[in-house]
């Protein structure tokens, strides 16, 4: 059995997880909240969550290795296009989503989430770098049923997790979903959120939330 080391407020622990339950494989959580205590550095070097066991003493970083490692064990049910252009074209929009949606709006965490604050320079330069990538990603992807198509892809599962997040953290720091305006993309995230395995992620999600204050630090 899989051992997945991290916490459910992760967006690639949760990305790692979804994959886990989409391809039906059991697995056993273990929690893991940042610093990196020199147990886990054992594990994984360079502090990263998630971790995956994927046997006594084997373990791997880094979600994308992960994510490709689950394919090539188990690759049924299939989470790539069989060409290899397909399989291109997902990794590409999960790389955009990733580099230009997820992490810069990072930035705008501590005012979003944490009651901080980030200085109009920062607010600027984030919104500039989410508007490209937001007009890219609509030239790039599909939102009438998956991402690169009719077959649900990592690029999907990383767009679950992903866009929401960005959504909200723009709708508290600037007054408006900054993703909204890409035509379809509403209902293309609620029919992912319909999947079982969606929801399952979204409840533990909502229970580690609301434990969060109660952690002890």
């Amino acid at each position: 059995m899989y051992k997945l080391h991290g916490f459910a407020l992760s967006n690639y622990y949760n990305l790692v997880k979804l994959a886990l339950l989409e391809k039906g494989l059991p697995f056993e959580e273990v929690a893991v909240f940042p610093p990196a205590k020199p147990d886990f550095l054992q594990k994984s070097p360079m502090g990263k969550i998630p971790c995956l066991e994927v046997g006594t003493g084997r373990y791997l970083t880094e979600t994308q290795v992960i994510l490709d490692y689950l394919e090539e064990t188990h690759p049924e049910p299939a989470l790539y296009p069989e060409d290899p252009f397909g399989r291109a074209k997902v990794r590409e929009l999960m790389r955009v989503m990733e580099l230009y949606l997820e992490l810069p709006a990072r930035r705008l965490y501590p005012a979003a989430f944490f009651g901080g604050a980030v200085s109009e320079e920062t607010r600027n330069e984030v919104r500039g770098v989410l508007e490209k990538a937001r007009d890219a990603l609509q030239k790039m992807a599909h939102f009438d049923a998956y991402l690169t198509g009719d077959t649900l892809t990592w690029a999907d599962l990383a767009a679950v997790i992903h866009l929401p997040v960005v959504s909200l953290a723009t709708r508290r720091v600037y007054g408006e979903n900054l993703l909204a305006t890409i035509p379809g993309v509403a209902d293309y995230l609620e029919r992912l959120r319909a999947r079982p395995t969606v929801q399952t992620l979204q409840e533990a999600q909502n229970r580690a939330a609301s434990q969060m204050f109660k952690r002890p630090s």
